[in-house]
């Protein structure tokens, strides 16, 4: 986790927004709530602009916050496939919200 934070000590506000905040977790989750499960290089493929440590620290970060699960496969090439726990599944529905308000809301841009 890149925060040198107690969780427990957090307000469920302060800790919903470090889940969703940041420029990638939203659409990270967005990603996987359209997915049972997904893998890394397909993850990156579907995130134009993300670099491959971006996308490392951010699942990182959302496994250590426990809405999302790593799933290594020990196969030649080795196969790793990410997906949302039962915590990130009731993140769905926010998730959702927010992008439709997005949808609705987004400026136009000349």
């Amino acid at each position: 986790m890149k925060y040198n934070v107690n969780l427990e000590q957090l307000c469920p506000a302060t800790f919903a927004f470090q889940v969703v905040g940041g420029k990638w977790n939203l659409p990270i989750l967005a990603i996987l709530s359209e997915n049972d499960t997904i893998r890394y290089n397909e993850l990156k493929r579907s995130l134009n602009g993300i670099t491959g440590t971006m996308l490392t620290n951010c699942l990182k970060d959302l496994i250590d916050y426990g809405v999302i699960h790593r799933e290594q496969y020990n196969e030649v090439p080795p196969r790793v496939e990410y997906s949302l726990t039962e915590a990130g599944k009731k993140l769905v529905p926010l998730v959702e919200s927010i992008v439709a308000w997005g949808e609705n809301n987004i400026p136009v841009v000349k």
